[in-house]
């Protein structure tokens, strides 16, 4: 599977060829924004090719980009082999120097101690900092950062949650220059690149209509559609890494790994 039709005589089955705005519309803290009054700040900068630079590149991102082909990716391949999506959620702890309203977050939502929280309880545990997601926004965070569709997360993956979305939260916010709480399509593809990923204008047109509220009217996508649009871009190229071993942008897939890799997404 690439970018390129798949070799012809191919059948499926068959085995393969070898923060905050100050006005309106948001009438609240933004998602992401500060936690509550005398809390500190739970988020800090983080080394990750998906996190938001500490400062706008040097580029005008209103300029033509450079040239790249559609469907690159700027980041080396994710370490590990291609695994099930059933697969045990493994216990994690708090990374060195999580600031303490995470992990007070973290506890409160774990009610049993478990260890672990489901996805009602991130749910929850989100909203109480202004991050307020569906269900299904909610189910894509926990596979993406967990890599199982057991609905569970621990402080690891936990933390790393927060961490992200804040960042999601500061570009949401850079490529919103009308303030309108929305960004279109051409906004969408800055905001993209800016992320490391390069996509088609028509891959770009499908995400717009996917994510739009008013079902493809206003042709603009709001702050929580863009995170699961984020995510669903940033896992199924991840997927897509795992088995482009050269780095080259083209990978095969056997029909179970390819089914594999895009139901996550269509059943969270």
């Amino acid at each position: 599977m690439s970018n390129y039709p798949n070799p012809s005589g191919y059948q499926y089955g068959a085995p393969p060829p070898s923060q905050s705005y100050p006005s309106a519309p948001y009438g609240h803290p933004p998602h992401g924004g500060p936690p509550p009054p005398n809390q500190s700040s739970p988020y800090a900068p983080v080394s990750s090719p998906y996190s938001a630079p500490s400062a706008p590149p040097s580029n005008n991102y209103g300029a033509p980009q450079p040239q790249q082909p559609y469907g690159g990716y700027n980041t080396p391949p994710p370490p590990g082999p291609y695994g099930t999506p059933f697969a045990s959620l493994t216990p994690s702890a708090f990374p060195p120097g999580t600031d303490p309203n995470v992990i007070a977050c973290f506890q409160a939502a774990d009610r049993d101690g478990s260890g672990f929280i489901d996805d009602k309880e991130l749910q929850s545990a989100l909203s109480s900092y202004n991050q307020s997601f569906g269900l299904r926004t909610v189910h894509l965070l926990m596979y993406l950062f967990t890599n199982t569709n057991t609905r569970k997360i621990g402080p690891k993956e936990f933390t790393q949650v927060f961490y992200s979305l804040q960042s999601w939260r500061a570009i949401f916010e850079r490529f919103d220059r009308d303030r309108s709480g929305r960004i279109d399509s051409n906004e969408l593809r800055e905001a993209l690149l800016s992320l490391g990923f390069s996509v088609s204008p028509t891959v770009l047109e499908l995400l717009v209509s996917k994510f739009d509220k008013s079902g493809g009217k206003n042709k603009a996508i709001e702050y929580d559609n863009f995170i699961e649009c984020c995510l669903t871009v940033k896992g199924l190229t991840e997927k897509f890494k795992e088995k482009d071993t050269s780095f080259s942008g083209s990978a095969t897939f056997t029909y179970e790994a390819f089914m594999l890799t895009v139901l996550p997404f269509l059943i969270a």
